[in-house]
């Protein structure tokens, strides 16, 4: 684009104003428009197994939190690895929700092209690729298989887009496979449609169905229904319903295809509904690709980072796009725009919003903080979402899929309630909210670790909970000591007193699993007894995934109070510098083998932190409390150029529903959230020359590094608006109302800077 101006003009002052406001508007149009989709790989983490993670996720194709994304499959149905990147074959393209391989699907069904004869058996309708004719992008995942056929989708926010064309004369094919349990299919040949609903998952209520529609753009040349059980196939069958129930399609041959897929859990009307709202002006399937490209793009420009290498900008934006898939929507929108949805709690239908599919032990600690900056409005409905879901199930979920599950430890939807609130995020009653804590903390619920809370009575009595019929019984005392203190800081806030008394003694209670002798937390018996045989890298028994040497250090709201416990800053500070360069050493303990967080913190190399397991994330930042922040800014650098990248083994661990790529997100900006229920984000140290994220209210966040580069990790000096700022953190508001953030950055630490008391975050006990 080129501006020309005629010769003769004079170049008045009202004329040069007016190129000025051009060339502005110009810039920031382009600066708006720039393409950052292009860096996102979403096979990042897909070379895992169930012995080895790297992230465990899958080429998730869909709308940011939408309520069903899809992916290519390569694994058997029912298996939690979907997609591996070492596969050599696909045998189908699925709906898919899986928000942990370890919790598997729900709501799912496929559909596979095939060319010559009839082939509905899941591995025999498989076909070879090559990672070399694949694209994997947030908008679009597009193969071409060895065969010539290539298949494309494209997501809305309740559905997807989809084209397959079939190559030369052979007889085309779509077999459409219901998943495991149960499943109906209706073909309607004269209106091009196949309508039906699937009912497979583990964590769902009895009445629980996923109603599906899909309208294809051409004629069924035949048709038919299989059952994949025994694979019986029944040619010309319209209806049929039973265990795995599902269809084929006959095309003409050389046909490209496509086909419009809706689903909805409230009844075949609604998933009608959504097919017409999401769909229904897009003619052609490019129309929902470039849609969901600029979603993508649109979001992915909160966030423009300048400066880094091109890698680095790779790493970032995928991480940023896996940072905002979960929580996933769990609402629909009737006739009107309303949003409804159906209960996996209860059963039942409710107008409002609802998010699933999230385990709070992973992602309180960043991807929720991190969506309190870009997402404030949804936040609020989610906030509102937690109460509601309470109502309906009894407790608070803690890792829903789509319902209750109980998995994990801890009562960490407190924290996301406390630093909502923290954060001026005001949307929900703060007493009810307490009210529904107070019974989650004094009662056990139906099953699992997190529904309710386990050792009750002996946490409250005793002041921890002993080993014995409860294991993980100290990483349990350390959560909740943890989640008590955000009901405290909640309660703080609104003046209600009761609450705040009930939570001041027991957010401390850290302290009664802490052993000054060994200088560790270990496990405690029902008489006040340690454990025998001490053994910090021993894994398993009182800690979850987890060893004595990685869960010392989970007091994310009293940093001071065991600063005191381990002896001073001095020994302090010598506990974590052999933290992160000891001996790899393992004890297998009562896991009895390799779990995959082991072989992960071996692979790291980095002493025993497990940046691969949430216990030890927030750990790197910890010498920003105890005097020495350029150890923290050494050692975030560190993290994130060893541990992560965009290829397919991107991650050092499971990325759980957002949480790892919130880390880098957050960290890579040069901030992170060490305790949430506050407003506070501790610093680190950029990986950008510049970051700037535009906030929802319109306003911008800008973080500046100057002299930045790979060994230029240190901040030497720090300005926020251009006033010198000595402290370690930045507060929420700081963010929120917009501004600038410039450090600038050196190859050699400043020892001086930031280790005043005055300079340290949030720390519950004073030095």
């Amino acid at each position: 684009m080129g501006l020309k101006i005629k010769t003769g003009y004079r170049m008045t002052g009202k004329f040069l104003a007016g190129l000025a406001t051009v060339l502005l508007v110009t810039a920031y149009s382009f600066a708006q428009e720039r393409d950052l989709v292009k860096y996102v790989n979403t096979l990042q983490g897909t070379d895992s197994e169930w012995a080895l993670s790297y992230g465990n996720t899958y080429p998730t194709v869909g709308l940011p939190f939408g309520v069903h994304f899809f992916s290519a499959q390569t694994g058997k149905n029912g298996d939690g690895w979907k997609y591996q990147y070492k596969a050599t074959t696909i045998r189908g393209f699925q709906q898919v929700h899986q928000c942990s391989p370890w919790m598997n699907d729900y709501a799912v069904f496929s559909l596979m092209p095939g060319i010559g004869n009839l082939v509905v058996n899941e591995d025999a309708r498989a076909l070879a690729f090559s990672h070399d004719h694949e694209v994997a992008k947030p908008h679009y995942y597009a193969v071409k298989f060895d065969n010539g056929i290539q298949a494309e989708i494209s997501p809305v926010e309740r559905g997807a887009h989809m084209r397959f064309s079939f190559p030369g004369k052979q007889k085309a094919y779509l077999v459409l496979d219901g998943f495991i349990k149960d499943s109906e299919v209706k073909i309607i040949p004269e209106e091009r449609k196949i309508i039906g609903f699937v009912n497979n998952g583990r964590f769902v209520p009895e009445n629980f169905r996923n109603y599906f529609i899909l309208v294809f753009d051409r004629d069924f040349k035949s048709f038919g229904t299989w059952e994949n059980t025994k694979d019986q196939v029944k040619e010309g069958n319209r209806l049929d319903e039973g265990k795995g129930v599902g269809a084929y399609l006959e095309f003409a041959p050389g046909a490209t295809v496509e086909v419009k897929v809706a689903s909805s859990y409230i009844d075949p009307d609604q998933a009608e509904l959504t097919l017409k709202q999401e769909l229904g002006d897009a003619k052609k399937f490019e129309t929902t690709k470039n849609r969901a490209f600029d979603v993508w793009n649109t979001l992915l420009n909160r966030i423009v980072v300048e400066g880094g290498t091109e890698e680095e900008k790779a790493t970032f934006y995928s991480c940023l796009f896996r940072a905002n898939l979960f929580s996933r929507k769990f609402y629909e929108l009737d006739a009107d725009g309303n949003p409804r949805y159906y209960s996996p709690y209860d059963g039942k239908i409710y107008s409002g919003y609802l998010y699933t599919d999230n385990g709070f032990w992973d992602t309180f600690r960043a991807q929720f903080p991190l969506s309190n900056i870009l997402h404030p409005e949804m936040q609020g409905r989610y906030m509102q979402s937690l109460l509601d879901a309470q109502k309906q199930a009894g407790f608070f979920p803690t890792w829903s899929n789509p319902g209750m599950s109980g998995v994990m430890i801890g009562n960490h939807a407190i924290s996301l309630l406390a630093d909502a609130w923290a954060k001026g995020i005001r949307t929900f009653d703060p007493d009810s909210a307490l009210q529904a804590y107070e019974h989650e903390v004094t009662n056990k619920g139906f099953w699992g670790g997190s529904n309710g809370r386990e050792g009750w009575e002996d946490y409250f009595i005793k002041g921890y909970i002993p080993y014995g019929d409860i294991h993980e019984s100290t990483a349990k005392t350390l959560e909740y000591a943890y989640d008590d203190f955000c009901g405290y800081q909640l309660a703080k806030a609104v003046g209600n007193d009761f609450y705040k008394n009930v939570f001041a003694r027991q957010m401390y209670n850290y302290k009664n699993v802490f052993d000054s002798e060994v200088n560790f937390v270990r496990g405690r018996r029902a008489d006040g007894e340690w454990l025998p045989n001490f053994d910090p890298v021993e894994w398993g028994g009182p800690f979850t995934e987890a060893n004595a040497w990685q869960y010392t250090w989970s007091v994310l709201h009293d940093v001071n109070g065991l600063i005191h416990l381990i002896g001073g800053e001095e020994r302090f500070n010598a506990k974590l510098d052999s933290f992160f360069t000891m001996d790899q050493r393992i004890e297998y303990g009562t896991y009895g083998k390799e779990i995959h967080e082991m072989r992960e913190m071996l692979l790291a190399g980095m002493g025993q932190y497990a940046h691969g397991n949430q216990p030890t994330q927030h750990v790197p930042y910890l010498y920003n409390f105890s005097g020495q922040p350029w150890k923290s800014q050494k050692r975030v650098r560190e993290v994130m150029s060893r541990l992560y990248n965009a290829t397919e083994k991107g991650y050092p661990g499971d990325e759980d529903q957002g949480q790892m790529s919130s880390w880098y997100v957050l960290s890579a900006l040069g901030i992170y959230s060490v305790c949430p229920g506050t407003d506070q984000y501790v610093i680190g140290s950029p990986v950008f020359e510049k970051a700037t994220i535009t906030l929802e209210n319109g306003k911008r966040f800008t973080i500046r590094a100057v002299n930045n580069g790979p060994q230029h990790v240190y901040i030497q000096s720090a300005r926020l608006n251009g006033k010198v700022y000595d402290k370690n953190y930045i507060t929420y508001s700081d963010i929120i109302n917009g501004g600038e953030m410039e450090f600038e950055m050196s190859d050699a630490p400043n020892f001086d800077r930031g280790t005043d008391t005055a300079s340290r975050p949030f720390s519950l006990s004073p030095l």
